[in-house]
């Protein structure tokens, strides 16, 4: 393994925001992905590069960030992703995305079309709008992640490309 830790733990540099601040791109390694430093699961790109994050194989899915948004606005969410040629384990699996306000915030959570209709072409997900309104008082960092742990079914050949935070006017 290249880490003592078996999982990768988000990298501030490789977050990024707009210089309005309406719009944060997270790299791969911006993200914590459970079992990420173990190169049989996953594959990291370099530091400060623009490439993807490999999965490789797991049964358990779960790439997570967090950022600091501002009061009183609304945010999407979502990533943008595609699948190898040689994907497997996605067809019928339940993927959800999730978010809350700060850690002990409620949990706002989306099921995904499931993502075996994606192609080698980077798309955004969800399909649908996923939205998180931040109130005027109270929490304003924003955890949000990529989630697929329950069915247990291998599945390997999705490539995150990044993670995006936007201001929706």
């Amino acid at each position: 393994m290249s880490s003592k830790k078996p999982h990768h733990e988000a990298e501030q540099e490789a977050m990024e925001w707009n210089a309005e601040r309406t719009e944060a791109t997270i790299k791969p390694r911006g993200l914590n992905i459970v079992w990420g430093n173990d190169p049989r699961y996953w594959h990291l790109p370099e530091k400060r590069s623009n490439d993807p994050v490999e999965l490789v194989q797991v049964c358990w899915l779960e790439a997570t960030g967090s950022v600091e948004v501002k009061r009183g606005k609304k945010y999407q969410i979502g990533f943008k992703i595609s699948l190898k040629a040689d994907a497997f384990g996605w067809s019928g699996c339940p993927v959800f995305m999730m978010a809350k306000l700060g850690k002990k915030g409620k949990y706002t959570w989306r099921k995904m079309k499931p993502l075996d209709h994606l192609g080698k072409e980077a798309a955004e997900i969800p399909d649908e709008k996923f939205e998180i309104l931040v109130p005027e008082q109270g929490e304003n960092q924003l955890y949000f992640g990529l989630y697929e742990v329950w069915n247990g079914k291998w599945k390997g050949g999705l490539l995150i490309h990044h993670a995006f935070i936007r201001e929706v006017k």
